[in-house]
């Protein structure tokens, strides 16, 4: 078996609640924390109220014949105490039949959730972001370039949009705000990419100008994200642990940032971490930065 550092994790986000995973690399797929999976269908915050719920929810259905745990529980999950604990795990085909004799109807929707969410733009995106650590592609690029946020973006969206990695040259707007003119981008993108970046700072204010900039007609967050993580990390030896962020905290900071920057240099410092090297530190930041754009709920 292998170590359990060998394993490469996930979170998706199902109405604000972590469905956790982990890439069984012998058999090619994810499997999820049952915990999570009943966590996000009954819409319940508290994790051992859920834990109960699963164990008496699989005992009633191994009574029915339905055996949901296969040998999964050399996969383990970090507790929220921060350890990490070996857990019951699902693999697609269990999480479909689990929703199909839910007690009630609400993992219907979460079962189209789930069945849906890895076949979006997003999803498949996402997908190419996960396979970024492992290319080299990171290692080659010049932090703080204008190439380099176009190659990120051209490695996320590439067969997605027939635009990926290419500078607008329409003008957009997003709610109420309108970016930066694109007949103006030659000056705006050069002023941006001359900008210093030595300090923290520095390297803040120029995020920030980027992301009033905007661009591309659609992805600009993602790729900035990661932008942002390689100009930190060559400057300070330092990247942003996303997974600390929340998200209303982060878009609230962000709207704010066009006046004023206080607010996101604040969630941004005080979530740094030395872990630039770390796989799975840079796996929960592409989740939470994917997180970030999904669209609410009614």
């Amino acid at each position: 078996m292998k170590s359990d550092t060998s394993h490469k994790y996930s979170i998706r986000f199902y109405q604000d609640h972590e469905v956790r995973a982990v890439w069984d690399e012998t058999n090619s797929k994810w499997w999820f924390s049952a915990i999570d999976v009943v966590r996000a269908i009954n819409n319940e915050s508290d994790y051992i109220k859920a834990g109960n719920y699963w164990r008496w929810l699989k005992r009633r259905l191994s009574a029915e014949g339905i055996q949901l745990v296969s040998v999964t529980h050399e996969f383990k999950f970090e507790a929220p105490d921060g350890k990490r604990r070996a857990a019951d795990a699902l693999d697609n085909a269990c999480v479909e039949i689990l929703a199909k004799h839910y007690p009630n109807n609400r993992a219907n929707l979460f079962l189209d959730w789930f069945t849906y969410s890895d076949n979006t733009i997003d999803g498949q995106s996402r997908k190419k972001a996960y396979s970024l650590f492992e290319s080299g592609l990171l290692k080659t690029l010049e932090p703080g370039s204008i190439r380099c946020l176009q190659q990120i973006h051209a490695y996320l969206f590439g067969g997605l949009y027939d635009f990926a990695g290419q500078i607008r040259s329409k003008n957009i707007s997003k709610g109420g705000f309108t970016f930066a003119n694109a007949l103006h981008f030659p000056l705006i993108l050069k002023n941006i990419e001359n900008m210093p970046e030595n300090t923290f700072d520095e390297i803040a204010d120029k995020y920030v100008e980027m992301n009033v900039a905007h661009p591309f007609m659609e992805g600009n967050g993602r790729s900035t994200r990661i932008w942002l993580d390689l100009m930190l990390k060559r400057s300070l030896k330092k990247c942003v642990d996303w997974s600390k962020i929340d998200k209303n905290d982060y878009l609230n900071a962000m709207r704010r940032s066009v006046t004023d920057a206080t607010l996101i240099k604040t969630l941004l410092e005080n979530t740094l971490t030395d872990k630039i090297d770390d796989r799975e530190t840079f796996m929960k930041g592409i989740d939470y930065s994917y997180y970030y754009e999904q669209e609410d709920e009614v």
